[in-house]
This record gives structure tokens, C-alpha cells and sequence, in this order.
């Protein structure tokens, strides 16, 4: 009799425990995604140097050649960046010193945006939590040629 009364009284404590868990994993992932939505990304919170590398196919002539970029983009805050250093490299040769480049981007409050670069090309982009990592992908045609790429800008310290 006393093994059946331990017994029971085990399956109703892991019934107990496992309707609690039940019961507040919903109300959890409420409050996490509530977080995300409550974050409200703006223009100003890109500020300071990124090491933004990407890399894709750009269209010369009718052929896909692989291309790769390497820069350290600063984002000023205030809608503008500058280009405090940068290399592309298409097919191999590098064809580009990107080292003053400059550029507009924006940033709605569900953290979306663009970013342009005057006389090249833009970009859909994704600010991570913090502004500490940047996320993109290539949307021209632009006056630099069709082309696709897929990046990555983090925040140097």
C-alpha cells in the first residue's frame, strides 16, 4: 500500500510539474516576443565603425563572376555613412578602393532599412539587437551593374 501512495504521489507531482511548464511556455515567449517588439530600431542607433564583409556574383557582360568585398563602413547616426577603408574584388582582381565611399541608409522601428552608396550599389538591411551587428543583401540593379550579394557588418569596439 505504501509503494501504490509513493507511486501515486510521484505521477501527481510530474502531472503538477509538467502543467506548470505547460502552462507558462506560452506566457514566456509572449513576454520574449513582446521584447522584440517593444525595441523600436531608429537612424540613430548606427553609430560608429562596422566591419562590413559580404560577398556574391556580380553580372559583367552576361556572366556571373564572383565577387567579394571587405570595408570599414562608419554609420553617423544621422542617416549618412563614410567609408573609412575598403577593398572589392571581382573575379579575382580587385577593381575597386572603396576608402571614402559614402552612403544614406534608414532604419524603420521593426529594424528594417536600406543603404544606399552614391554611385553604387543598395541594400535591404536588418539592425540586430544592440546595433551590434548589421545584416544585408544586395537589391540592385544600381549604376555599378546587376549584381546579388549577402553580408555581414559588425560593430568594432
Amino acid at each position: 500500500m505504501k509503494l501504490v501512495k509513493r507511486i501515486m504521489t510521484s505521477l501527481l507531482f510530474a502531472c503538477a510539474l509538467v502543467s506548470l511548464v505547460t502552462a507558462m511556455a506560452p506566457s514566456t515567449s509572449a513576454t520574449a516576443q513582446s521584447a522584440l517588439d517593444a525595441r523600436g530600431c531608429s537612424v540613430g542607433m548606427l553609430r560608429g565603425l562596422y566591419m562590413w564583409t559580404f560577398d556574391g556574383y556580380a553580372d559583367l557582360g552576361g556572366t556571373l563572376v564572383p565577387k567579394a568585398v571587405m570595408q570599414g563602413t562608419r554609420f553617423n547616426g544621422d542617416g549618412t555613412t563614410f567609408n573609412e577603408f575598403g577593398t572589392v574584388n571581382i573575379g579575382g582582381t580587385i577593381i575597386i578602393d572603396a576608402t571614402g565611399g559614402v552612403g544614406t541608409y534608414t532604419v524603420a522601428p521593426d529594424c528594417t532599412g536600406t543603404l544606399s552608396i552614391t554611385n553604387g550599389p543598395t541594400f535591404n538591411i536588418y539592425v540586430g539587437p544592440g546595433a551590434q551587428q548589421v545584416w544585408t543583401l544586395e537589391t540592385s540593379p544600381n549604376p555599378a551593374g546587376i549584381s546579388v550579394s549577402l553580408g555581414t557588418a559588425v560593430r568594432v569596439p
